[in-house]
């Protein structure tokens, strides 16, 4: 029975009940009385657990605003400035920041690690540099920022060899539910270290992009000097004095780069330092920074002087999205060949240098077989990649130089992706941009510690850095340019390096191509718009007097169809195209055909005039006027169906020609008067009109012929009479020789008021006079369209 009361589900006995109480006290003792006697410091023992547990909290946020100097030297004095804000719900106590310093990191994806657990404090802090360079404060009140900046010694720092170190800055303290001493807060940065020159300097090259949105549109006025006209006004703010392109050009100016520019930029900027107007929907106001961009032109001359430049095609084509979807669009590589041929001279002319145009750089440095292809179709035989499109599966220790032969004549210059990529984000805040300073350095310390082989690395950062990227981007080149593992090369030079022989060539499929990229780039439509605008161009100036006047401003805007800074804006892009598209068929549409009304033809034969006119600044040629019957049995035009006619219209002005017609039966026909191109292309909108034949009738015939017929009848009476009169007066000379006073009678009857001059009279009156003939043809430079029912000469 006592056996049964210890199964699941049943009460266990009062005896059982004791003897288990009673067993727990004794077994308990012993180990209770050996608590007591512990020391006091077994109970310090397992505080590092407890610490752990709490650090995992991090109460306090730690932010490195400076560290100075970026790459230290021996005998400086590393200077640590930053902030610290208790982001906590409590006060916290006894509160210091203090450095701590890890062991060299040996790899470059070491250097990734710790940037990614940069603020953990679960992590290794490292060991803490002297008790005294701290920063102490009494308290921290939750919510409250402090600042704090811990000077030091390079030589305190006990730095070994050459290399990297991890620089943790850790806030310690206590706070009222926790009262004992742990790490609150951390935040992580590089100290790169190498007090010696290297035994081989990385050659490193470092391209400063001056490239820009599209400003400028198709647009210019109709005076002499074709003002410009701009999109908007955000370009004079990019050059202003602390613009992003001011600060690039500040900036890169003190630096020994690679100047990577657009010559779309300088071209906008070189049409603002003259008259420019700015377009903001219906309403144009003048544009006031000519000043402005006439100085920023000015130091970019100076800042470019003795350095290399590196000119993109017109605009920065967006190559990816042309080879992905423009190469099925016929013309979008003679777009791309188009805006490779300008480039140099654009740059030429401004800046009065001579750029380089063998390079090809597609957006992010990705690149597939057709992005090279299209990349160098223009002429170009340099692709800027980057190391994360064309990796490395050569099972290489270390990251190989950057020039790499690719394939029929074409050199892959590859950029760094680490280096490339490490001013991107938000720079603006002092802690961000130290931090990618501190990253940048520490990787190029490492890439060059990775062999004693000398190599060359290349950085390509984005394309258009904000004004607070620019501005780590120089202090990091600057201390790189300052310090003692690297040297500068040109980009040229980079290309023409020897290549690794480990290195990988082969460049990645289409299918490798980054889908972040694909989902941004340019549409086929996009192609599309941009080749019937061409084809729209083509017709109209070879019409013109003076064809540059429309084909340069159009060209650009067409090459500005295609840049990269589109980009991620699908309807600016759109809204733009058809813009250009808009004001190129408003210009077509001044050189026009004037409607007509109904003609009424009365007879055999007729003049229709027809009137072309131009209402453009320039004259216009090399256009022909056909005029065709739609029914030719019942209306021929010179003897045809149709007829032309040359046609040459000086600007501002309009002609009006005339076509020979021939009705062969009474009855309406079509006539359509269209404008050609002398090669053929149907030029602006037809215009159609009706020619009625209404009196071509047999009435009509009998009233002519009846016409016809008293015609002859009045001129037989006039012949009988004036011989009858002859008669009459041969008689009356006869009697007048034997009768004075009867010849005096006949004179006077004779004297010009007798019925038979009254006939004579009255005869020439009626001669038969056509209406056109005394009537010129229409007037040159007629501009009014024919009235209701005109009649045409006949």
């Amino acid at each position: 029975m006592a056996e049964a009361a210890d199964f699941p589900g049943m009460t266990p006995s009062p005896a059982r009940r004791w003897l288990r109480r009673t067993g727990a006290l004794l077994a308990g003792a012993p180990l209770l009385a050996g608590l007591l006697q512990l020391p006091v410091s077994s109970a310090h023992a397992a505080e590092p657990t407890v610490v752990k547990e709490a650090s995992d909290t991090g109460a306090v946020t730690v932010a490195v605003d400076s560290l100075s100097p970026s790459v230290p030297t021996e005998g400086d004095t590393l200077t640590v400035s930053g902030t610290v804000t208790n982001k906590g719900k409590q006060t916290v106590t006894n509160a210091h920041v203090d450095l701590r310093l890890g062991s060299a990191l040996t790899t470059r994806s070491a250097i990734d690690s710790t940037a990614t657990r940069s603020d953990d404090i679960s992590s290794s802090t490292g060991s803490v540099v002297g008790d005294k360079y701290v920063a102490e404060f009494t308290k921290l009140t939750p919510g409250v920022s402090e600042q704090f900046s811990i000077s030091v010694p390079v030589d305190e720092l006990d730095l070994g060899d050459g290399g990297v170190y991890p620089l943790g800055v850790a806030l310690s303290g206590e706070t009222s539910a926790k009262p004992w001493e742990r790490v609150l807060g951390v935040q992580r940065t590089f100290l790169p270290w190498q007090p010696d020159e290297a035994a081989a300097r990385t050659r490193t090259t470092v391209l400063w992009p001056l490239i820009s949105d599209v400003h400028m549109t198709a647009e210019t006025a109709s005076n002499e000097q074709q003002t410009p006209v701009f999109l908007n006004d955000d370009l004079a703010a990019e050059i202003s004095p602390g613009g992003r392109l001011d600060q690039l050009l500040s900036l890169g100016k003190s630096l020994d780069v690679t100047w990577v520019i657009d010559p779309a930029l300088l071209a906008s900027v070189d049409a603002m330092t003259e008259r420019y107007d700015i377009v903001d929907g219906d309403t144009t106001t003048a544009g006031e920074h000519q000043a402005v961009a006439g100085q920023w032109l000015a130091e970019l001359q100076r800042a470019v002087q003795g350095k290399q430049v590196v000119a993109l095609p017109y605009a920065d084509p967006d190559l990816a999205s042309l080879a992905h979807s423009g190469t099925s669009v016929t013309g979008s590589l003679n777009q791309l060949k188009a805006a490779t041929d300008v480039a140099a001279s654009t740059v030429e002319t401004v800046l009065h240098v001579t750029p380089s145009t063998d390079f090809a750089w597609p957006v992010e440095g990705a690149v597939d077989p057709s992005i090279v292809k299209v990349a160098t179709s223009a002429g170009a035989d340099k692709v800027i990649a980057r190391s994360d499109s064309l990796t490395e599966k050569g099972g290489l220790s270390y990251t190989p130089s950057a020039a790499r032969p690719i394939g029929g004549g074409t050199t892959a210059v590859v950029a760094d992706s680490r280096l490339s990529e490490a001013f991107q984000g938000d720079l603006t805040k002092a802690s961000t941009s130290t931090r990618a300073v501190q990253e940048f350095l520490a990787q190029s310390l490492s890439l060059n510690l990775q062999t004693a082989k000398q190599r060359s690395i290349v950085v390509a950062p984005q394309r258009m850095p904000t004004a607070g990227q620019a501005q780590a981007m120089a202090e990091a080149v600057s201390a790189l340019q300052g310090g003692t593992w690297s040297q500068t090369q040109q980009l040229t030079a980079t290309a023409a390096a020897k290549p690794d022989p480990g290195a990988t060539t082969k460049v990645p499929s289409r299918s490798a191509y980054p889908s972040s990229l694909a989902k941004r780039e340019l549409p086929r439509s996009a192609f599309v718009d941009i080749a019937t605008t061409q084809d729209r161009l083509d017709n109209f100036k070879v019409v013109l007097t003076d064809a540059s006047r429309v084909v340069t401003p159009f060209g650009r805007a067409i090459n500005r169809e295609m840049s990269t800074s589109w980009r991620g804006r699908t309807t600016a892009a759109s809204s733009f195209r058809q813009g250009v598209q808009t004001y190129l068929t408003t210009l077509t549409e001044q050189v026009k055909l004037i409607q007509k009304s109904e003609l009424k033809l009365s007879g055999r034969s007729a003049t229709i005039p027809v009137t072309v006119q131009n209402n453009l600044v320039q004259g216009v040629d090399h256009l022909v006027l056909r005029l065709t019957s739609t029914n030719p049995t019942r209306l021929e035009i010179d003897g045809e169906a149709y007829a032309e006619q040359g046609i040459e219209v000086s600007g501002g002005h309009s002609t009006t020609v005339k076509f020979t017609t021939s009705a062969k039966a009474n009855g309406q026909a079509a006539v359509i008067a269209q404008l050609y191109t002398e090669d053929g292309r149907a030029y602006g909108a037809p215009v159609t009109f009706d020619v009625k034949v209404t009196e071509f009738t047999a009435t009509v015939m009998l009233v002519i012929g009846g016409g016809f017929l008293l015609l002859v009848l009045a001129g037989f009476r006039m012949y009988t009479q004036r011989k009858r009169a002859a008669a009459r007066e041969a008689e009356d000379n006869a009697t007048a020789e034997t009768d004075p006073a009867s010849e005096t009678a006949e004179s006077t009857q004779d004297s010009g008021n007798g019925p038979d001059a009254e006939s004579d009279a009255r005869s020439g009156a009626d001669d038969p006079v056509q209406p056109s003939d005394g009537t010129p043809d229409t007037a040159a430079e007629s501009t009014g369209p024919s009235g209701t029912g005109e009649r045409v000469d006949r």
